[in-house]
């Protein structure tokens, strides 16, 4: 039986927001132009309240990717999510995959969208998550731009086999990609959770696949990453998740529909049951130790 409820489990875990709209996602890159996002009906605002809600009726404190493109149009959702203790991080500007941009426009991009939220929100963003996990293997150049941008960690590596993104040879657990692994100073990149499962590697750090699994394996999972191996969890997932109401896209291919709308109307209290089962705290403060940042954020 798996034992919940944080007295049992002393690790802290951290709790990450990906703050885009449901029409900003990678598998609606064909199905939505970009000229069109500004005439669609915009939902972002009040799914991320909804969250903010949830985690302020625990006293949860989490880390927030904010997409540029979101952080102009609703400067309030930002201030809001800062005065509330929580982590501003940046999500880029345009939702662009880094696999999509040269090194120049991408450095502009997190250049431009770290100091656009650091001028709402009055905080230092220390953190950057690249659009669709899209750093890996073949563009770790990446990740000595973000360097430069003045970014202390990055969790943009996803360590598994998918079609859109992931580098499964990658560690599973924090490390410099650019500094041989645990040692060195450079960009520390924290990658969402896996777990060594019957000798695969299985993502279980939330988004679609804390929908698609039963809620009951998630708990186990995040529990055997706390007790067994010792290490703390990195959990995310989209505003959007929590709204089975957002508008449904006509004529989407029928494996686009499955991931994108499955379950949504049971992702509320699945999210209740899962806060209520483990510690969270801010990437940052989570994790403070490797960056050699002050606790007291």
């Amino acid at each position: 039986m798996i034992q919940t409820g944080t007295k049992t489990l002393p690790l802290v875990n951290a709790f990450t927001v990906d703050v885009e709209d449901y029409f900003h996602v990678a598998l609606f890159e064909r199905h939505v132009a970009k000229d069109r996002w500004a005439t669609m009906e915009q939902r972002v605002e009040k799914n991320t309240d909804r969250i903010l809600a949830m985690l302020g009726q625990k006293g949860i404190c989490a880390t927030f990717f904010i997409l540029g493109w979101v952080a102009q149009r609703f400067p309030d959702l930002v201030r809001r999510i800062a005065t509330q203790g929580h982590e501003i991080a940046s999500h880029g500007m345009q939702h662009v995959r880094v696999t999509q941009q040269s090194p120049e426009e991408f450095f502009q991009d997190a250049l431009a969208c770290k100091h656009l939220l650091e001028n709402i929100s009055g905080q230092p963003v220390l953190g950057y998550r690249a659009s669709t996990y899209s750093i890996g293997r073949d563009n770790l150049w990446a990740l000595d731009a973000l360097a430069k941008a003045g970014y202390g960690y990055s969790s943009s590596i996803y360590p598994i086999r998918h079609d859109l993104y992931g580098w499964p040879e990658a560690p599973r657990f924090a490390f410099h990609p650019r500094h041989g692994g645990t040692e060195g100073d450079g960009l520390l990149e924290i990658p969402v959770s896996t777990l060594e499962w019957f000798g695969h590697r299985v993502p279980c750090g939330g988004g679609g696949y804390f929908r698609l699994y039963p809620l009951a394996f998630s708990l186990w999972a995040l529990h055997h990453l706390n007790v067994k191996e010792g290490k703390s969890a990195v959990f995310f997932l989209h505003p959007w998740e929590l709204d089975p109401g957002q508008p449904r896209l006509k004529n989407l291919p029928m494996k686009v529909r499955f991931r994108h709308y499955l379950n949504l109307e049971k992702m509320e209290a699945r999210l209740e049951r899962l806060l209520a089962s483990f510690r969270w705290d801010r990437m940052d403060r989570v994790f403070a130790d490797r960056l050699g940042v002050e606790k007291k954020i």
